[in-house]
C-alpha cells in the first residue's frame, strides 16, 4: 500500500481522494498517537482533556473536511479550538503559543481549489517526523478511542486566534515599514485578511490584489505561482515592492519596483546578509536545499556565511535548523523559515522582514537583491525511466562528469530520482541560458536512453 502522507501532509482531490471518512479517520488516529506521553497524562490527571488547534484555508471543501476532523478529534476525547480561516503558519504559531497538544491545518497550499489536504502539527507547532506519520497511518485500521459522557471533547471557536498572530508578527519586526508602498497578492487565500492588516499596521502603504476569496478562486491566476499579475500591479501603482503569498501563506515571493521577480533564494540571501551584519544569524549559517541556485552558494561564500544543503522539502530544512539551533533556512520556492519567530515557512513574516530591510537600509529591493547573481537554471523531467538505477549507471555518471568538467566553477549539475514515480529530474545551472539548456537536454537524452522502461 502506498504511503498516505506525502512531503507536506495528506493531499488529493477533495471528496474523491480526501474523503470525509479519511479525514475522520486521520483525526481519530492522530488523537491516539499524539495524546500519548507525559503532557497528555498530566492533563488527564488534572481532569483536563488534550487540546488541538484546527484551522483551514478558504476552499469550499475545507468546510466539510474541517467538520469531519473536528468530529474525529472530539469523539476521541480531544478539545478542539477552531480558528477558522487562517494561514498555515498562524496555526503552527498558535499551537505553540497556547501549548496545545497538536493541531490540524486543512489546506492544499498552492494547489488549485478542487484539491485539499491535511497537515498535522505536533506539540510546539512543528511538522511531524516520518516515523510519527507512519504510526498515524498504522492506526487508521485500528479500533479508535471511544470516550463517553463528560470525557468526549468539546468544539469551541478560537476567538482571538487572528489577534494573537497579528501581535506576534508585529512584535517580530526589527524596523517599521513607514514610507514604503507595498502591493500584496494574497492568492484569494488564507492571508486575505491578515496580511493587509499587518503590513498596514507596520506602517506600509498597502495596495491589495487577490484578496476576495470565494472558496473556488484560491490560487487561480494569482499568488506566488502567478507573479505576472503582481508585477503588473506594482508597475501600475508605482509601488516600491510586491509581495505574493500562496493559498495558505506559507510562501513568500517578491517583485521589485520594475516588476522583476525576486525568488526564495534571493530573499534568503538578503535576510542572511542582513542578519549576519546585525549579529543574529546563528553560527553565520544558512540552510537551503540542493535545488537552491549556485548564485546563493557563491553569495554566501562571498559574505563569509556557511551554507548547509538538505533534501528538497521545508521539513528537511527545519530538521537541519533544529540540529544546531540555527536561525534561517528555506527553499527557492519561497518557503523561508526564521526559527526565532516561526516553526515553519511563514510568507507574511518573511515579507514583513524583507520590506523591513528595505526600510532599514533605504535601499530598493533590486539593490538588496544584487547581493546574489542568479545563474540560469534549466530543469528537465525525464519520465518513463527506471529511476532506481540512476546512481548505478556508469554511462550516466560519465555524462555528468563531462558536463561538470565543461562547466567548471561556473555551473552545477544535479540529477534526482523521483520518490513517487518513474522519473528522473535533471537540473543544470550555467553562466548563460544556452549552455544550461544544451547540457540539461544532453544529460536528459542519456538518462532516457540508458534507463528507458
Amino acid at each position: 500500500m502506498p504511503r498516505l502522507f506525502g512531503t507536506d501532509g495528506v493531499r488529493g482531490l477533495a471528496n474523491r481522494d480526501l474523503t470525509v471518512g479519511l479525514a475522520l479517520g486521520l483525526a481519530q488516529a492522530s488523537a491516539v498517537v499524539l495524546t500519548q506521553g507525559r503532557r497528555a497524562e498530566e492533563r488527564r490527571a488534572q481532569g483536563r482533556r488534550p487540546v488541538a488547534v484546527l484551522a483551514r484555508d478558504p476552499r469550499i471543501s475545507g468546510e466539510f473536511i474541517s467538520a469531519a476532523v473536528a468530529a474525529g478529534l472530539a469523539s476521541s476525547g480531544v478539545d478542539v479550538l477552531d480558528a477558522g480561516v487562517i494561514p498555515t503558519p498562524a496555526a503552527a504559531f498558535l499551537i505553540a503559543d497556547i501549548g496545545a497538544d497538536f493541531g490540524v491545518m486543512i489546506s492544499a497550499s498552492h494547489n488549485p481549489a478542487p484539491d485539499n489536504g491535511i497537515k498535522i502539527f505536533a506539540f510546539g507547532g512543528t511538522k511531524l517526523p516520518d516515523e510519527v506519520e507512519s504510526r498515524i497511518e498504522a492506526h487508521l485500521d485500528d479500533e479508535m478511542l471511544t470516550p463517553t459522557g463528560a470525557d468526549v471533547g468539546r468544539i469551541r471557536r478560537f476567538a482571538d486566534a487572528e489577534d494573537r498572530y497579528v501581535v506576534h508578527l508585529l512584535g517580530s519586526l526589527p524596523h517599521r515599514l513607514d514610507g514604503i508602498h507595498v502591493v500584496l497578492d494574497c492568492a484569494h487565500g488564507a492571508a486575505a485578511g491578515i496580511s493587509p492588516q499587518v503590513f498596514t499596521d507596520a506602517g506600509a502603504r498597502v495596495t491589495v490584489i487577490g484578496a476576495d476569496p470565494d472558496g473556488m478562486n484560491i490560487n487561480d491566476g494569482v499568488g506566488s505561482t502567478h507573479l505576472d499579475n503582481l508585477a503588473k500591479a506594482v508597475l501600475e501603482h508605482g509601488a516600491d515592492v510586491g509581495i505574493a503569498h500562496d493559498g495558505d501563506a506559507d510562501r513568500c515571493l517578491a517583485v521589485d519596483k520594475d516588476g522583476k521577480i525576486v525568488d526564495g533564494d534571493q530573499i534568503m540571501a538578503i535576510l542572511a546578509v542582513s542578519m549576519a551584519e546585525r549579529g543574529v544569524l546563528k553560527d553565520r549559517t544558512l540552510v537551503a536545499t540542493v535545488m537552491s541556485n549556485l548564485g546563493l552558494r557563491k553569495a554566501m561564500a562571498a559574505n563569509d556565511i556557511r551554507m548547509i544543503e538538505t533534501k528538497v522539502g521545508d521539513r528537511y530544512v527545519l530538521e537541519e535548523l533544529n540540529i544546531d539551533g540555527l536561525s534561517l533556512g528555506g527553499e527557492q520556492s519561497g518557503h523561508v523559515i526564521m526559527t526565532k519567530f516561526a516553526t515553519t515557512g511563514d510568507g507574511i513574516l518573511t515579507g514583513l522582514h524583507l520590506v523591513a530591510e528595505m526600510a532599514r537600509t533605504g535601499k530598493s529591493l533590486a539593490q538588496l537583491a544584487s547581493v546574489m547573481t542568479v545563474y540560469p537554471q534549466i530543469l528537465v523531467n525525464v519520465r518513463g525511466v527506471d529511476h532506481h538505477a540512476l546512481h548505478s549507471d556508469a554511462a550516466i555518471a560519465a555524462a555528468v562528469v563531462a558536463a561538470e568538467v565543461e562547466l567548471g566553477d561556473t555551473g552545477r549539475v544535479l540529477l534526482r530520482p523521483s520518490g513517487t514515480e518513474p522519473m528522473v529530474r535533471v537540473m543544470v545551472e550555467a553562466a548563460d541560458q544556452p549552455t544550461a539548456d544544451r547540457l540539461a537536454h544532453r544529460l536528459a537524452d542519456v538518462v532516457r536512453e540508458r534507463l528507458a522502461l
